[in-house]
């Protein structure tokens, strides 16, 4: 009736959000942050785009920003999570703490923080002829779909100090939590850079395979950065929906599917590109060049805390068992027969010998190339 709001019915608070972003919102089962175009955010204070991920869950979704030469975006602070990885360029954020204090780092390309749980924050571009570009991973549908209130959620005087943790964490600083593979952790709040940090040996996950978790500001934002060796590829895989997989360095490919499907739908790797596989699709990821390959992976659930019983059923020792066993693994054994011939032409096309020789029977493969 005339003057009468319509009854709200399947609403989502987040989606209107962000319709109503003077950005571009980009929808894809895979999407290069480097190369999308970006549009005035003033809210922020900064170019940017919204990433709706094809795989992206109830919980999480990306947010890429590009920071103009010499310029400082506005200051924030957030009830939402997220955790921001440098794509490109070179500056430094500030962060107020509760007691006071301010603290600044300078970060660079591949470095990865994490802004402590609401407080006030401002980042700087620290070139005057480069534009700086980075990608948020953050919680803020659930949050926003939950309160349903931008005041609560951007102007909220509540602080968590508890989240800030040790002085030297925004400088880098960190400890080592030695687990078992798979599980080890480095908390802090600040990585200078995750392509020059030593990551753990994962064999359990594929040939030569490493991998590290990152606890960043005490949060719920799972993420980890694992490593590619050059001739080799991860075993295939599949999770729940939401598990953003950001490519780092290398070159390679991600191949999704699902079972019994005749194609494979394949993303090619560059820096800057994410793919979220979708809820229960399998998936691989595959090394095609001569140097190793790291990606970051970021989900709504740490191996601290999981927050879900399921999430907590994975990590607890269903991450890297086969699905025979009740996992969620494929062995190698037991992967689909075009996979290894097809990585074989590719990385034949670069020149790179592989190194799964011990494990796949290639003479035929090769006989028949």
């Amino acid at each position: 009736m005339d003057g009468v709001d319509e009854p709200k019915f399947l609403h989502d608070s987040y989606l209107e959000w962000c319709g109503d972003q003077p950005v571009p919102v980009i929808e894809e089962f895979g999407i290069n942050i480097m190369t999308i175009e970006m549009a005035p955010w003033d809210f922020f204070g900064m170019n940017g785009a919204i990433c709706l991920l094809k795989g992206r869950d109830d919980f999480t979704s990306i947010f890429g920003f590009e920071l103009p030469p010499g310029a400082k975006s506005r200051p924030m602070q957030h009830i939402y999570e997220d955790v921001i990885c440098i794509l490109a360029g070179h500056g430094s954020t500030v962060v107020d703490t509760p007691d006071g204090r301010k603290h600044s780092f300078e970060w660079g390309e591949n470095s990865l923080f994490s802004i402590p749980l609401n407080s006030r924050y401002q980042h700087f571009n620290g070139s005057g002829r480069e534009p700086a570009r980075l990608v948020s991973t953050h919680n803020c549908p659930y949050i926003m779909k939950l309160f349903r209130n931008e005041a609560f959620i951007f102007e909220n005087p509540v602080q968590f100090p508890e989240r800030h943790g040790r002085d030297g964490y925004f400088a880098g600083e960190g400890e080592m939590v030695m687990l078992r593979p798979g599980r080890h952790q480095w908390e802090t709040n600040f990585v200078p850079d995750i392509c020059k940090f030593e990551l753990k040996s994962w064999e359990a996950r594929g040939k030569g395979s490493s991998s590290l978790r990152w606890i960043l500001s005490d949060g719920t934002l799972g993420c980890h950065t694992s490593e590619i060796m050059p001739g080799s590829y991860k075993k295939g895989h599949s999770h729940f929906g939401g598990t953003n997989v950001h490519t780092i360095d290398g070159v390679g490919f991600t191949l999704l599917w699902y079972e019994g499907d005749e194609e494979f739908v394949r993303i090619e790797w560059e820096h800057g590109v994410v793919v979220t596989p979708p809820d229960g699709m399998l998936h691989q990821h595959f090394n095609t060049g001569h140097t190793p390959s790291r990606y970051l992976a970021i989900q709504m659930g740490t191996v601290r805390y999981p927050l879900t019983e399921a999430k907590r059923d994975i990590w607890d020792d269903k991450v890297d068992k086969s699905a025979e066993e009740g996992g969620a693994q494929i062995e190698y054994d037991r992967q689909d027969a075009r996979l290894h011939p097809l990585w074989l032409a590719e990385i034949a096309k670069n020149g790179v010998a592989s190194d799964m020789g011990d494990i796949f029977d290639e003479k035929p493969v090769r006989k028949g190339a």
